[in-house]
């Protein structure tokens, strides 16, 4: 098993075909196949299924495949460290955003690392916090933005935001209410997406209350279009629908008897030194952060009809830069 082999693994296996990774790659179809034995031969296991037309990973050809693009990454990262040295840092940066916090985030950072060091280049991936996790762990993405993080030893975490979560339902005449308490809460059918239906229901829990989920949806678009429907209520964070509720198309409502939040860290691993393209993108992560937070983006804007409740803790301010290792 050699590098080569490895890289003519995974075209194998994103191509679905040997007879089309063959012609990618501009070599015979018999040698390309020859690896693949190879391989197979060496690590004692069947890693493809030959088909009439292509071929299909078997249970330990995918895990071989992740091994496979791990190590072809941090050749690549390696490569990019060489050529760029300390002074401009440049290569691929993989990001990995929520769907609620992508759309936010993503305008500035563009803009950033456009202006700012314009040899890197971006890839975002957008997951719920859960993959993002463990696409940190196996390697997929550099760094992420994390909801509510559980605690890792392999993972480095730095704090960003602290973040209310509120009710959202269409917009009612002025005055009629101002908040939700929890025993209205747990009577509201809620539409939410999974994720936030359980940060939710485990901070309310223990008040005793749960939430009545009328469904489950995780697109998020599809959220704020039943919303400005009139056709549901949901909880979500503040920042998810922060221009309609600025623009009074959806009301917000702080729940009255719990400080419901959410905690934004950016993540990375913990024990691997970053490249210095991944360090530059990591700190316009939290500059831009900074600068959500200064334009009210993760506090409820004036407009709405919710005014401050006295159990709920003020939205942190993140931090000012990450530290160059």
């Amino acid at each position: 098993m050699d590098l080569r082999s490895i890289k003519y693994f995974v075209r194998i296996a994103e191509l679905g075909s040997i007879t089309r990774a063959a012609g990618h790659l501009g070599i015979a179809q018999p040698a390309l196949s020859r690896h693949v034995r190879g391989i197979e031969d060496e690590l004692g296991t069947q890693l493809l299924i030959r088909l009439p037309r292509g071929v299909r990973l078997t249970g330990a050809g995918r895990q071989f495949l992740d091994h496979c693009r791990r190590i072809t990454r941090e050749l690549d990262r390696a490569r990019d460290e060489l050529r760029s040295g300390s002074e401009v840092p440049s290569g691929r940066v993989i990001v990995g955003l929520s769907p609620t916090l992508g759309p936010l985030l993503l305008p500035g950072l563009m803009e950033r690392v456009r202006r700012q060091c314009p040899q890197i280049t971006l890839k975002i991936v957008e997951w719920f916090s859960t993959q993002l996790y463990d696409a940190l762990l196996t390697g997929r993405v550099d760094i992420a933005v994390l909801t509510n993080a559980p605690p890792s030893r392999a993972l480095k975490f730095t704090p960003l935001i602290s973040e209310p979560i509120v009710v959202l339902a269409p917009p009612q005449p002025r005055g009629t209410r101002r908040l939700f308490t929890l025993p209205e809460l747990s009577k509201t059918p809620i539409i939410t997406s999974e994720p936030f239906r359980h940060i939710v229901e485990e901070q309310i829990t223990r008040y005793g209350w749960r939430l009545n989920v009328e469904a489950e949806v995780d697109a998020i678009e599809a959220i704020r279009r039943l919303l400005l429907r009139g056709i549901a209520a949901s909880v979500m964070p503040i920042s998810t629908f922060h221009e309609d509720i600025r623009a009074g198309r959806i009301a917000a409502y702080q729940i009255a008897d719990a400080n419901v939040h959410r905690i934004l860290v950016l993540a990375q691993q913990a024990e691997r030194r970053l490249p210095a393209a991944v360090e530059e993108v990591s700190q316009i992560v939290v500059s831009e952060m900074n600068a959500l937070f200064d334009d009210g983006v993760f506090s409820v804007p004036a407009a709405t009809p919710m005014p401050p409740a006295p159990t709920a803790r003020e939205a942190k301010r993140p931090a000012a830069a990450i530290r160059k290792a």
